[in-house]
């Protein structure tokens, strides 16, 4: 594909060796630096996911959650952690339904479900890593130490939402009472000495120890049935990933209580129509990925849940039976009608990292604190901003996302994994809360259908349906003429304010070892190369 040079934009990023892509330098060079210790992708991505969360304070943290995808190239298999946290063994639907209450409040101190990232990253670097977690935390502590000047994206990020932000999380993420802005420098010594601790003690120290007792101090003044139980008995959960050939490329995704399943659906259903024949940026392509997605996140409300000990049966979902039958409601002309309530409040941004490392192992890692700043509290001594991912379950009585103790919200992270065995394979994410599973099955038709690259492919516009207000949202790049055409076919249209989430990937060749990234301008990050 030629190129004048003449706009925006870049070329994708090629490498033999190793390469990080994320959404932010920072981050991308500290993996590569853990790379050049001896470490592998797993002890590579743990470490700039860390530095992220002060790159991006708004985004995730120590108080989130981790899911992570592993593709092993000597077993040609793939593997994955839900590193998910759960919900206080105390709370339960009927308590809240008691008091009049229809949702989880993302703004509740109830919303707030156990850390699961800090047991992940040791889990992940104590069985899958080389390194010891002290030197993996290192770049971390630095960061927080030092400070990172905050970049563009953040500062908007901070501008936007910092109002969000209450009791110590005023203290720790507002600069003298007002948000960050561009090339200020945060930095976070509460955050440090919480991660010397955990260098120390391992995750041990997090949910055992001193930083515990903080965060539950906090909680419990704040009316939470957290205690000091629920925190020991958290335990990051090895998973089998699912997937499903999209024109002979697999698109791999971790099971429930995330949502990747949504994503499966979506390619399984845009796979029905002949994508390839139309404008990528065409009314027609947006038209029928809108309803795709109407249909596939309706299906999701209904199927998708925390499994417990067991498994979902998603057949009611991914079965041709299924797939054939929810196909056939899709009008190529014409929007459909249906409305649902989300099962899970809206959010838009997390994190993401993907590393691959010399000998070709894959990591896809996705790392978040749910809504910006997570509920807006943090813990008083160690600054820990603390996730409001509870918000995601429903009150619905009976419902299989119904609010219990011990139970793990529906999530909407998505690390995701593209691949021809034999050939590549691809670890990539696309950032966005509920559009990440949208988000992948557009970046995958992007790749399969109009034979886009990498860099490309992440470019392109995006859009959005939600199906509970029913308005199709789209990225300023498309035209007046294509929003035109998608009314006149049904749909009511908003403009997004800001480029939907981001995205990152690595292709690795199975036969070459060549690499190629790309890095999503709609963050301040990049591929970066080794």
């Amino acid at each position: 594909m030629s190129h004048s040079y003449q706009g925006p934009g870049r070329a994708p990023m090629f490498a033999t060796d190793a390469m990080c892509a994320t959404s932010h330098p920072f981050a991308a060079r500290a993996a590569l630096e853990i790379l050049g210790e001896g470490g592998n992708a797993v002890d590579a991505a743990v470490a700039g996911a860390l530095v992220l969360g002060f790159c991006e304070p708004a985004m995730t943290g120590l108080g989130g959650d981790v899911f992570a995808l592993i593709h092993d190239p000597s077993t040609g298999k793939s593997r994955a952690l839900n590193g998910s946290g759960r919900a206080p063994a105390a709370l339960h639907a009927e308590n809240l339904r008691a008091q009049g209450l229809a949702s989880v409040s993302p703004d509740s101190i109830h919303s707030v479900t156990v850390p699961g990232a800090i047991d992940a990253f040791d889990r992940l670097i104590g069985e899958d890593g080389r390194l010891d977690l002290a030197t993996v935390l290192a770049p971390a502590i630095h960061y927080a130490e030092s400070g990172v000047p905050v970049h563009r994206r953040t500062a908007i990020d901070a501008e936007t939402f910092h109002g969000r932000l209450k009791g110590a999380g005023k203290t720790h993420f507002l600069n003298a009472g007002q948000p960050y802005r561009e090339g200020e420098l945060f930095a976070s010594k509460a955050q440090a000495d919480a991660l010397r601790l955990i260098a120390q003690d391992g995750a041990k120290a997090f949910y055992e120890g001193p930083i515990m007792e903080d965060i539950l101090a906090t909680l419990r003044a704040e009316g939470g049935l957290h205690t000091a139980e629920d925190f020991a008995a958290t335990q990051a959960t090895p998973v089998t990933p699912i997937r499903r050939a999209y024109h002979g490329h697999d698109l791999v995704e971790l099971p429930p209580n995330g949502q990747g399943a949504t994503a499966l659906l979506i390619a399984a259903l845009l796979e029905k129509f002949d994508i390839a024949a139309l404008d990528p940026n065409g009314a027609e392509r947006v038209h029928l990925e809108a309803e795709a997605t109407r249909l596939a996140y309706a299906a999701r409300n209904r199927f998708v849940g925390d499994p417990g000990d067991g498994t979902l049966d998603l057949d009611g979902m991914l079965s041709e039976q299924a797939v054939d039958a929810l196909a056939s409601q899709i009008d190529p002309k014409r929007a459909g009608t249906i409305l649902q309530p989300r099962a899970e409040a809206m959010h838009k941004d997390t994190v993401y990292i993907t590393v691959v490392d010399r000998d070709g192992l894959c990591v896809s890692l996705i790392y978040s604190v749910f809504w910006p700043y997570g509920s807006g509290w943090a813990s008083e001594r160690y600054g820990v901003a603390l996730q409001n991912r509870g918000a995601g379950f429903t009150l619905d009585e009976g419902h299989v996302n119904e609010l219990a103790g011990g139970k793990r919200p529906l999530h909407t992270l998505l690390p995701g994994l593209i691949e021809v065995p034999g050939h590549y394979a691809m670890p990539f994410g696309v950032m966005g809360g509920p559009y990440q599973a949208t988000g992948h099955a557009h970046l995958l038709s992007n790749l399969v259908d109009f034979g886009m690259d990498i860099q490309a492919a992440i470019d392109a516009p995006r859009s959005f349906l939600d199906i509970a207000t029913g308005k199709l949202e789209l990225e300023s790049t498309f035209s007046e003429t294509v929003a035109a055409k998608l009314e006149e076919m049904g749909h009511t249209l908003t403009r997004a304010a800001v480029g939907m989430g981001g995205a990152q990937a690595i292709r690795r060749d199975v036969n070459t070892g060549l690499l190629t990234g790309g890095s999503d301008p709609r963050k301040d990050g990049i591929a970066l190369g080794a």
